[in-house]
């Protein structure tokens, strides 16, 4: 039941503000209107109760005026179709009923005539079958008896069993109801999302950078505006992500220096390598020596990489596209008109590592830039043997290569495809690897369009 009603809610938080309101402000007027209808009811019944004392009131003088026979005649005429009167020897009541109402009645009635000697009861009316009938309020009657005296005349009782007055069918207009519903429901929804709209989207943009943060990008920010929870949030996600920034900074730092400093002691061991005799043992020796020095090399481009010296600006990313495949030798099929805002050398570095790989790994390279939507999409196709599906998201880690052996002929150090990641993820974009259909690796990157706003 839980799970049926989860699904019919709106997704979005301010779908379901608006719902909540919504369901609130229905619930509302139909409370008021069963309230209304109640005490509508009960007025209409005090106001037929009031109009039958005030006309019992005007019998009994007029009664009490005239002989016997007479009084008869007065009360057949008096009878309606909602009270019948009659006058006899014998009361209808004794004495008044002890609930409220009928003491409330006779309280009326005996202050109107200046008597106490009145009696009222409620009672069950006669002939009652009808289910609606039965129910109380339409099975019960007002019975009243009040002594009729005149000097020279022998007591008589008027007795009175009256409904009082039908409460008026329909309670308030089903109109006039559905119109100050349906102008209640305007009005406040028209608020309602308007407000909804201003706090919801403060939460998508804290979603978009979180998700920007997940993907590595440390630019992202949130503005801190809004409710004081939302400034809050806003705040404290910021600091995170500067303390995450700083954190990166100094491990490239870091990398980059371990990188530097491994040089001097290689090159040294490189010219003592050379001194040895024996040609089999000194040229193993230079092999390693070589591999070790691109690992050193790669170390210091990846550190360099993960500072930020170039500044952002708006770029013609079609034209570095096919400056890049140009050097190359690719074949490229670029999109006019494409441009994205970046750093030119760090984006030409991460497009450059992503050819040489199709290049070097799959014998050539296809490098298309489309636009999509509010992306640029480049990708660069080869017709290599691919990379087994499970291995395609640790290509992207440090020292991983598509080929497992440490040649520095058929590759490099493991590092390109990671300093390419790292520096789309700084321009807010996505990088991925798939096999083709037709055999070979596609490397697809999407950035964000450039828009001067």
């Amino acid at each position: 039941m839980m799970q049926r009603v989860a699904r019919l809610m709106p997704d979005a938080l301010a779908g379901r503000i608006v719902l909540l309101l919504t369901v609130a402000i229905i619930a509302a007027n139909f409370i008021a209107l069963a309230i209304f209808s109640v005490q509508q009811n009960r007025h209409d019944q005090q106001a037929g109760e009031q109009r039958e004392i005030e006309r019992i009131v005007a019998l009994i003088p007029a009664m009490e005026a005239v002989a016997p026979p007479i009084r008869r005649v007065i009360a057949r005429d008096a009878s309606t179709r909602f009270a019948r009167v009659t006058v006899g020897d014998v009361p209808l009541l004794r004495e008044t009923a002890p609930d409220r109402r009928s003491r409330g009645i006779a309280a009326r009635l005996s202050d109107a005539i200046g008597r106490k000697d009145v009696a009222v009861a409620m009672v069950d009316r006669p002939g009652t079958t009808d289910r609606h009938e039965r129910d109380p309020g339409h099975s019960q009657v007002i019975a009243l008896t009040i002594p009729l005296a005149a000097p020279g005349v022998r007591t008589q009782y008027l007795n009175v069993m009256t409904r009082g007055i039908t409460p008026r069918p329909g309670g308030v207009e089903q109109g006039a109801f559905l119109t100050v519903l349906a102008l209640s429901l305007v009005l406040v929804l028209s608020v309602a999302i308007l407000f909804a709209r201003r706090l919801a989207k403060p939460l998508g943009r804290l979603a978009d950078a979180a998700r920007a943060a997940g993907r590595g990008d440390r630019s992202a920010r949130v503005p801190e505006d809004g409710a004081r929870e939302m400034r809050e949030a806003a705040r404290a996600f910021n600091a995170m992500q500067t303390e995450i920034a700083q954190f990166d900074a100094e491990r490239m730092r870091m990398l980059a220096a371990v990188g530097h400093d491994l040089r001097t002691p290689m090159t040294g061991l490189r010219i003592r390598a050379e001194l040895v005799d024996d040609a089999e043992q000194r040229d193993a020796m230079i092999r390693t020596l070589d591999e070790m020095a691109v690992m050193a090399n790669g170390l210091v481009s990846y550190g360099k990489e993960g500072q930020e010296g170039e500044k952002m600006a708006p770029l013609d990313f079609g034209e570095l596209i096919e400056q890049l495949c140009a050097d190359r030798d690719a074949d490229c099929n670029v999109a006019p008109d494409i441009q994205v805002r970046g750093r030119r050398v760090g984006l030409g570095r991460a497009v450059g590592n992503l050819i040489d790989n199709a290049l070097r790994y799959g014998g050539d390279a296809l490098v298309t830039l489309s636009r999509d939507g509010e992306n640029a999409v480049l990708t660069i196709d080869d017709t290599g043997p691919g990379i087994p599906p499970e291995r395609l998201e640790a290509m992207f880690q440090p020292f991983r290569r598509g080929e497992e052996s440490r040649n520095t002929d058929t590759g490099g150090a493991g590092l390109g495809l990671s300093i390419a990641r790292m520096i789309i993820i700084a321009h807010g974009g996505r990088i991925a690897l798939d096999n083709r259909a037709k055999g070979g690796l596609r490397a697809t990157v999407t950035l964000p369009l450039f828009r001067d706003v």
